[in-house]
């Protein structure tokens, strides 16, 4: 099956019309999608602007014409599953079916205490997410809801219209929790790369979902200036992306490390570039995915 790539870009540090032109770049590159974050404070740069994040998917699926979007993902405890059903819909209708939603219990249990948005225990923010999947995935059948949980209680509930489609979920973790909600929702399944080791003994509690991973990203774009990405890379983030599974090489050398990667069952690589993906990075990148998503099968 033919992989596909898509382009991480946290919504911070540029203003919007930056982002979309990365967006542009992306779909002429061969990117198949676009994810951003969810985070009422962008992590560990609270002094710097950051977008909303179905606001900033919305914009971009109106100015794209190919590229779906989504997010990595969002953050269940922000948002009512009624309200999010509604969202996703809305942005299905709106971009002809290219809106996916990748979905998550919170990577920052603290900011939840510090805006005051949801429960910050690891147990209670599964469980709420796991009811708000049941009751999203009814509303989208076009069903009437009547749920008694412990997080929320809707009585003949039902919304319209339903999805153009199935709307893809996206679901990451390896934890045996998580993993329960992968195989019972999930289209795609967001490995962390410092679990895929884990992979041979984990694969069939994920049920039917696709593999995706998240993975840095550094181009070299000739040998001559390896010396002054590597440098670039190790000033900016110090260290900090070894569990990001720093990919750094030529076009030739990332062609060789994302084959290997599909060949051992990775279907979907969300890119995170370290140069912030400018439109020339992107545009190099293609030469990537073309070689990548053309090799024969392994």
């Amino acid at each position: 099956m033919t992989p596909g790539f898509h382009l991480y870009l946290p919504q911070m540090r540029m203003p919007v019309e930056a982002i979309v032109e990365r967006a542009l770049a992306a779909e002429h590159a061969g990117f198949e999608g676009m994810a951003f974050m969810d985070h009422h404070a962008p992590p560990l740069a609270e002094d710097h602007d950051m977008w909303e994040a179905m606001t900033i998917a919305g914009w971009v699926l109106a100015r794209t014409n190919t590229l779906h979007a989504g997010h990595l993902v969002l953050c269940d405890a922000f948002r009512h599953p009624a309200v999010l059903a509604r969202q996703a819909t809305s942005l299905d209708h709106a971009s002809g079916g290219r809106f996916e939603l990748g979905i998550g219990w919170g990577s920052a249990p603290h900011e939840l205490s510090t805006f005051g948005t949801g429960p910050s225990t690891a147990p209670d923010r599964v469980a709420r997410l796991a009811e708000s999947l049941e009751i999203m995935r009814a509303l989208w059948a076009g069903e009437t809801v009547d749920h008694q949980g412990a997080h929320f209680t809707l009585t003949g509930a039902r919304q319209r219209p339903l999805p153009t489609r199935r709307i893809p979920i996206t679901i990451g973790g390896v934890g045996r929790r998580t993993l329960g909600l992968v195989r019972a929702h999930a289209d795609w399944w967001n490995v962390p790369v410092h679990h895929l080791d884990k992979l041979p003994k984990l694969r069939d509690q994920a049920g039917d979902a696709r593999i995706s991973i998240q993975t840095m990203v550094a181009l070299v774009p000739d040998e001559r200036e390896r010396a002054k990405v590597t440098a670039t890379v190790e000033r900016r983030f110090r260290g900090t992306l070894m569990g990001a599974g720093l990919a750094l090489g030529t076009a030739e050398e990332l062609t060789a490390r994302f084959t290997r990667l599909h060949a051992d069952g990775i279907d979907r690589f969300y890119v995170w570039f370290t140069d912030f993906a400018p439109p020339e990075t992107l545009h190099r990148f293609a030469e990537v995915i073309t070689a990548v998503t053309t090799s024969p099968a392994k």
